[in-house]
């Protein structure tokens, strides 16, 4: 009796890895079959206890019975369950009255009501509406985390259509294709985009960090902008002038010299993680860099563009010329009473440690606040704004 037991026990297991498959193998899966047959218990036993010992074999075998048939039940329901779709029927679910759904690899996925709790905002999810998340993932490599994909499992409705399960195509041009060689010594957090830290052993070594090796916070593929014709776009005030500015014309500025230490707000999180699991990129000790920053004061630019401290609040934007699929840049903000004080020496900078700044860094310019948090200092600086709000951007809101 114990060694059929274990036997089915065992086929029983084997069922449940198997229950993706069609119902006919799961039936067989949890049956004996022919390769398997052990001696069947005698149901004659001996003394006085015979006819209760044998009672019990009967309603253990009829209990296993009824296990086995259960199992079969629901290996059918299973496969019944899963839905089957084309790539023709995902396609025209792409709004919200029609559902919005997306593919991953050969699921199919409604996340109608997830969009407008996308921490990325909900365009960037509408991209995919219709196909596949892959092209997407491959930009915010990010995605590829066990709790997103815990996350988009609740939204599973079914199945590509066998003959549909083609390889999305990801765009021929690499938005991270053209992105500048690093360092060897750098630790990687992430490729897309690219983020790593150098190794404490040295980070150490000096005071001032060497630009190969200063820590790298990337969101998007690095642009690889022309000095020649790049312009710095800064609104004017009202009743002042709006101002484009090559890089000729910020050298053209007072030139002022700052040593900041930048840290990422994520530095030391693995640590964090080890207390409580927080979402973000695993920075170890090393997401914290110093250098010699030189370039124009903003206060100067932003004051030559009419702007001047108010009374009510108002906060300097600022736009990168990265930017996402929509066309959406990096963004953030900082308020314009530290931006206007000279004593907060904010720089719009276009030397790092005596050398022009590294792609990596903002080349050709670059936001430096010292004192506040690196997701401030934007990089490839593109425009420069005044507005009675900080900066819409989801890095300064949602991030």
């Amino acid at each position: 009796m114990l060694l059929l037991h274990r036997a089915v026990v065992l086929r029983l297991q084997q069922a449940c890895r198997l229950k993706s498959i069609p119902s006919r193998i799961c039936i067989q899966a949890c049956s004996t079959n022919d390769s398997f047959q052990p001696q069947r218990p005698s149901l004659t036993f001996s003394g006085d206890n015979s006819s209760t010992q044998g009672w019990r074999v009967m309603g253990t075998l009829l209990g296993l019975g009824a296990v086995l048939a259960y199992q079969d039940h629901r290996c059918r329901a299973a496969q019944e369950s899963t839905h089957i779709y084309t790539k023709e029927e995902v396609s025209s679910h792409t709004s919200p009255e029609t559902g919005i759904w997306v593919t991953l690899g050969s699921e199919v996925f409604d996340v109608t009501e997830f969009v407008d709790l996308h921490p990325g905002g909900p365009s960037k999810l509408m991209l995919a509406a219709g196909g596949p998340l892959e092209p997407f993932w491959a930009l915010y490599a990010v995605h590829n985390q066990s709790h997103v994909r815990e996350l988009l499992a609740q939204y599973k409705i079914g199945e590509l259509n066998p003959e549909d399960k083609v390889a999305p195509t990801v765009e021929t041009s690499d938005p991270y294709a053209d992105d500048p060689v690093r360092h060897p010594a750098l630790k990687v957090n992430s490729q897309r985009p690219f983020n790593a830290e150098p190794p404490p052993e040295l980070l150490t070594e000096n005071y001032i960090t060497p630009n190969p090796i200063f820590f790298t916070r990337n969101h998007l593929p690095v642009p690889n902008l022309d000095p020649d014709t790049y312009r710095l776009h800064v609104v004017g005030a009202p009743g002042g002038q709006s101002l484009s500015l090559s890089l000729d014309d910020l050298h053209n500025f007072p030139r002022y010299e700052i040593t900041v230490t930048l840290q990422c707000a994520g530095n030391r999180r693995s640590e964090m993680t080890q207390v409580k699991e927080v979402k973000g990129l695993e920075w170890r000790t090393g997401a914290i860099s110093t250098a010699r920053w030189a370039g124009a004061r903003l206060c100067d630019v932003l004051a030559q563009a009419g702007h001047q401290l108010c009374e009510t609040e108002a906060h300097v934007c600022f736009e990168g010329l990265d930017s996402d699929p929509t066309g959406t840049a990096y963004g953030a903000s900082i308020p314009l009473a530290r931006a206007m004080d000279p004593e907060a020496e904010v720089l719009l900078a276009y030397e790092m440690n005596g050398q022009p700044l590294p792609r990596d860094h903002g080349f050709p310019v670059r936001v430096v606040v010292p004192g506040v948090v690196g997701a401030r200092h934007v990089k490839w600086l593109g425009r420069v704004s005044v507005q009675p709000e900080e900066s819409y951007s989801h890095w300064q809101r949602r991030d």
